[in-house]
């Protein structure tokens, strides 16, 4: 095997430890459920809140573990109507470990007086740290120290090592280990006034003595929730002979308690003395009736949780998988501390979210991830932010969240023709089934009121999905994905595309009506009743785009599979020919000024008067909750959710989007993004945390350095430090976290695969040293150390290629594997 080439090393500084951890050294109860988000441990197939192991749901305190692709629907009779929801299930809490000194209470610690708290989530090795050590009314004082994995090589498995010393007391105390289906889905304030139970009893018991088991069912899926755990205890007195719970002086006093068929829990009596530490351990297994392969899954977790090994096995081989997957997706900044440790607290929850596992099993991109309840773990369109960081890193997970897509690609069909539309219509909101999920009726918290939602138009979701199939095949050639099914996703939503372009031979234009854009703001023109808006920029030209690449992408195809995919879809030419005719000639607003006009109509809207509103609220990034609490409505004004014109620009190279406006018969050129940013940046109120990603990217595109830093400063802060102000608890944002690391890749490395090289740009941050990553090319690992003048390249490739093609500020250069290249650049 060759070896790599040296790279110049970090020196040891007193952060490159820290930049591997998140530590928090004061319990603040304000403050638990973000951290509790923020501190979830997943691996793909499940994910559990870092929620304490001695407290139920509470006011401080709310544990939830859900299950990617495990969904429950529930009717609802509200604001005069009923209602169904489908719901990501809190699904049965295994977390429940506690202890009692003799016949006190149950232990809290977070209830009472805390004398010393540090809490760690330990980003290189995937486990979460607390210690705590407290003082009760009675005087004892005890000390916990926990440590908290949910296994990433065994998507099965999750353990707990909870270790208890007691500092001025001795005596019995009793240590209760549970399983508690009695959850419910109360995570997110403003669903609360819905239904939100959704597991019914299905059977509890012991095994082993020292062993539980509990398996629920969610009401409407039928999903049989399976988990099973068992506990060693360890204490100096009992650890000769390995000190387990075979112990018959702690066996012979264990005690099985149930609860309404939803709860099951086990206590252990023992003796401590003082300053001795007692160590429990706690190994769960948790399987599903969705799982490939499993005729029983009680039968299964019982089995697998008997045959699992201790603690400390379990955390080395689990530390194992962490270690291989920072192999592959580290990206090592020298200069900023910040940006380090949070581009790696992203990278860390992505592929807690989606992982190797997905692989097995038939789930798809959760907005909000698996670490809480927000936007009911549904799937929107933030993959479009997030499969780059999978295709560049880990395409195999790519590959999977595609066939969540492509297996719901015949309700994408039912929903287009339900609609009146040919093709594969995909739903703004998508969970176990691929049907319309998003909700009919949404909760204002400013004005407490209920009121229509029609978010359900904005059709560019499919165009996202299309543009998602081409930039993996682009990155990847996967020639066998793309024929299996790339393709016929992508041909699905160009004929889609096409059914909703109208043409009009009064202007010999065709134009899309009863749409909305990225911009939730606009929902339908003032004063009209019907939801909808003409001619969004953003969907038009993304339609173009989509036909464009459609044509192309059948002379990729092997013959056999382009017959077939052209019987199967019914592509005549007279269809074709239809589609050549819209790349020509849909209609994107352009004003005399150069300004592309978000729909049409844009420009008609008031202005708002920014600074009185700023003035009068301070946070106003959901001005139009602010707008419809005074009654008024945000349609009637120039304002922005998010960027919606700039999408373009975030998606599209110049060249490509230069490409297609002359297409269409229009000029563009570098001064119109220019002129659109700054038009855009002041009619914005980011009220979603995407926005700032794309104002980001294209700040960086025009060299505004110092404009795109500040941006960048407030993507890294939006999660970690809450800056929406109480969203980021109820689940943390995918689609930001992975667009932080595309910024660092693509606009600050200047990493663009395009469709026969690779581009690199770089223009790193004023304050960044150096930057050092890898990602994978066709086959192939390029290897990058990019300083402020110099592009260091190594390549890693198959046997069956010799090199590849790599621009470095437009010089194009052939690069062989295995040898290491320095390229000087002038920035």
């Amino acid at each position: 095997m060759r070896r790599l080439p040296h790279f110049p090393k970090k020196t040891k500084k007193k952060n490159s430890v820290s930049s591997w951890k998140i530590t928090y050294s004061r319990f603040k109860p304000a403050q638990e459920n973000l951290r509790e988000a923020l501190c979830t441990l997943g691996n793909g197939y499940f994910g559990t809140r870092g929620a304490v192991t001695e407290s139920a749901a509470s006011r401080i305190h709310y544990p939830g573990t859900y299950i990617a692709g495990v969904y429950n629907k529930l009717a609802t009779h509200i604001a005069g109507r009923t209602i169904l929801n489908e719901d990501f299930v809190n699904c049965p809490n295994w977390l429940p470990l506690t202890f009692r000194i003799g016949k006190g209470e149950w232990v809290v610690p977070t209830a009472n007086k805390i004398l010393f708290y540090h809490q760690e989530l330990d980003l290189r090795r995937g486990v979460l740290l607390r210690k705590i050590r407290f003082q009760n009314r009675s005087g004892q004082r005890t000390t916990i120290e926990t440590q908290r994995i949910v296994h990433m090589e065994n998507p099965h498995c999750t353990a707990i090592r909870y270790m208890i010393t007691p500092e001025n007391y001795e005596g019995e105390i009793v240590v209760r280990s549970a399983l508690d289906g009695a959850v419910q889905n109360t995570g997110v304030a403003r669903y609360r006034q819905l239904n939100s139970k959704h597991l019914k009893p299905g059977c509890l018991g012991t095994f082993n003595k020292n062993g539980i088991y509990l398996s629920m069912k969610t009401s409407q899926t039928n999903i049989e929730i399976s988990e099973a755990a068992k506990v060693y205890i360890f204490t100096p007195s009992l650890r000769r002979g390995a000190g387990l719970t075979d112990s018959k002086e702690i066996r012979a006093a264990s005690k099985i308690l149930t609860k309404d068929k939803r709860e099951i829990s086990q206590e252990f009596t023992m003796f401590v003395r003082k300053k001795e530490r007692c160590v429990i351990e706690k190994i769960v297994s948790i399987y599903t009736s969705k799982d490939r392969d499993i005729r029983s899954p009680l039968t299964t977790a019982i089995k697998s949780v008997k045959n699992s090994r201790g603690f400390n096995v379990l955390l080395k081989t689990h530390r194992r998988a962490w270690m291989s997957l920072w192999k592959q997706i580290d990206i090592q900044v020298e200069g900023n501390a910040f940006s380090q440790k949070v581009l790696r607290f992203h990278a860390f929850h992505l592929l807690q979210t989606a992982s190797i596992h997905n692989t097995m099993i038939d789930a798809g991109l959760p907005a909000r991830g698996l670490h809480g309840e927000a936007y009911r773990g549904h799937i929107f369109w933030d993959e479009v932010f997030a499969m780059s960081f999978f295709d560049l890193h880990t395409p195999e997970i790519s590959k999977a969240l595609f066939l969540y897509r492509y297996g719901r690609l015949p309700e994408a069909r039912k929903y287009a023709e339900k609609n009146g539309y040919k093709g594969a219509m995909f739903p703004w909101q998508s969970g176990s089934t691929g049907i319309e999920e998003t909700q009919t009726i949404h909760l204002n918290p400013m004005s407490g009121k209920w009121g229509p939602d029609h978010s359900r138009i904005q059709r560019h979701i499919s165009f996202a999905i299309a543009y998602n199939v081409w930039q993996y095949w682009k990155r990847t050639g996967d020639l066998d994905f793309l024929t299996r099914y790339g393709a016929e996703l992508l041909l699905s939503i160009a004929q889609f595309g096409a059914s909703l372009s109208i043409y009009n031979p009064k202007d010999r234009k065709y134009h899309t009506q009863g749409l909305m854009g990225p911009d939730e703001f606009h929902e339908k023109y003032p004063g009209v009743a019907k939801p909808g808006l003409k001619d969004n920029a953003y969907t038009n030209l993304l339609i173009v785009w989509t036909l464009f690449k459609a044509q192309q992408i059948l002379s990729f195809l092997p013959k056999y599979r382009r017959i077939q995919l052209v019987n199967k879809l019914g592509l005549g030419q007279k269809e074709m020919n239809r589609w050549k005719d819209i790349t020509r000639k849909m209609k994107i607003v352009i004003n005399d000024h150069g300004i592309i006009s978000q729909f049409d109509g844009y420009f008609k809207l008031k202005e708002l008067n920014w600074e009185a509103y700023k003035a009068k609220y301070g946070n106003i990034q959901r001005m139009d909750r602010i707008l419809k609490a005074e009654g008024k409505s945000p349609n009637e004004y120039k304002i922005a959710k998010q960027a919606d014109v700039l999408m373009i620009f975030y998606l599209l190279p110049l060249s490509e989007i230069k490409h297609l406006l002359h297409r269409l018969g229009y000029r563009f050129n570098k001064s119109m993004l220019k002129k659109n940013y700054n038009y855009y940046v002041e009619r914005t109120s980011h009220g979603s945390t995407l926005s700032k990603i794309v104002h980001c990217y294209v700040a960086n595109l025009l060299g505004k350095s110092k404009e795109s830093w500040q941006w960048f400063s407030e993507v890294l802060e939006s999660d970690i430090y809450d800056t929406q102000g109480g969203t980021t608890f109820e689940g943390i944002h995918v689609g930001v976290m992975a667009g932080s690391i595309d910024i660092a890749i693509r606009g600050f490395a200047g990493i663009m695969i395009l469709e026969d090289r690779v581009r690199i740009n770089p223009s790193l941050p004023k304050s960044w040293h150096n930057i050092k990553l890898r990602f994978c090319y066709k086959e192939s690992w390029v290897f990058l150390f990019i300083t402020k003048d110099l592009v260091t390249i190594f390549i890693r490739g198959p046997k069956s290629k010799q090199s590849v093609p790599i621009e470095i500020f437009g010089k194009l250069h052939h690069l062989s594997f295995g040898k290491a290249y320095k390229i000087r650049y002038n920035p």
